[in-house]
């Protein structure tokens, strides 16, 4: 459980939200390093040899439209990448489940076509758009969750995803509890083309991929087109 010191009963009337409430402890306690942020989203946020590539493929892929695109992303965190975006779109719709995070990007980034808002992308109705971004979230959900987040992209026309892979040949899919840490311990990743999940697309593109140092794997940026 997320908070042991929590009583049976306390338990049973508390809003069973675990992957809520594991989010809000890892950006309260900084669980992802970056003490000294207010909110931090780890270094896969961070990192220029990491966020560099993402922007400059995503960018060109955005600015290729002669009618720009509405994006909805999910799992936005700080906002450090996704500020970069908004630019590039007609409209920017940014989703976290962190409600004090998503106080804190309001307050801090402000343009006439970007939207804040605290939603829960697995139990709640998100917005319409043209794209959709999740950038380094589904590594963190359960199959469950993951699941649900696949039946509601599917409405989308673009699916910007990127993941943490283990390096190599391995094991997709492997189950793990919300929040608490990701698939690469186990050897294993998110593909959602594959079970459970058997996500359908019209056509796949391989935007950028960053090769992490000391066997940490790779973060895949992947382009799906649905209809």
């Amino acid at each position: 459980m997320y908070f042991a010191n929590l009583n049976p009963l306390a338990r049973k009337t508390k809003r069973p939200w675990p992957t809520k409430d594991a989010m809000e402890q890892i950006y309260d306690k900084h669980l992802w390093g970056g003490s000294e942020f207010d909110f931090y989203s780890g270094e896969g946020s961070y990192n220029p040899e990491i966020i560099t590539p993402y922007l400059d493929t995503v960018e060109h892929f955005l600015k290729s439209f002669n009618n720009t695109l509405t994006v909805c992303d999910l799992g936005c965190g700080d906002f450090n990448v996704g500020s970069h975006l908004v630019k590039h779109v007609q409209k920017y719709m940014a989703i976290d489940i962190v409600k004090p995070l998503i106080h804190r990007n309001k307050s801090r980034f402000k343009n006439e076509n970007l939207k804040f808002y605290c939603l829960d992308i697995a139990k709640d109705e998100l917005p319409p758009a043209d794209c959709v971004i999740l950038r380094q979230v589904l590594q963190h959900l359960s199959n469950t969750e993951i699941q649900q987040v696949v039946k509601k992209i599917a409405n989308y026309k673009y699916i910007i995803l990127t993941e943490h892979l283990p390096s190599g040949n391995f094991v997709p899919n492997k189950d793990i509890i919300s929040g608490q840490g990701i698939r690469l311990k186990k050897h294993s990743g998110v593909d959602i083309m594959e079970g459970p999940f058997h996500f359908k697309i019209k056509n796949k593109k391989l935007l950028c991929e960053s090769i992490l140092e000391n066997n940490k794997g790779c973060i895949t940026t992947t382009l799906y087109q649905i209809f």
